[in-house]
């Protein structure tokens, strides 16, 4: 099982959505985040001063997927939908993980996936 993790746009919440559910990946945890990189934030006034937003709000997607074929599809469906070209467009996270369980049914590993 591989864990996916992608920060992206806030306004590209949708997109990604939509480019997950036309490949079929089901189970997704969405949050919302906030965070820093390349992007730097930007400079506001507030009550009169200017001030440095460094932290930026973004998009956290949250997948499990059981293989490395299925990683690569998840993977390439986020990074189109999300790409704008800009910097800020995000980043894309895999790893191993060692287990899962589906707390209702005490299935675990795959069978917890599904």
């Amino acid at each position: 099982m591989i864990k996916i993790e992608a920060i992206v746009r806030e306004e590209k919440l949708e997109d990604v959505k939509e480019a997950l559910n036309s490949i079929e990946v089901n189970g997704i945890t969405v949050s919302q985040v906030m965070g820093c990189g390349m992007q730097k934030g930007y400079k506001e006034i507030v009550r009169g001063s200017e001030v440095d937003i460094t932290m930026l709000p973004k998009i956290k997607f949250e997948i499990v997927v059981s293989s490395e074929e299925w990683e690569q599809k998840t993977i390439a469906a986020i990074q189109e939908s999300a790409y704008t070209g800009n910097i800020g467009d995000g980043k894309i996270f895999s790893y191993d993980l060692r287990g899962a369980m589906r707390i209702r049914t005490k299935e675990t590993g795959y069978d917890a996936l599904n």
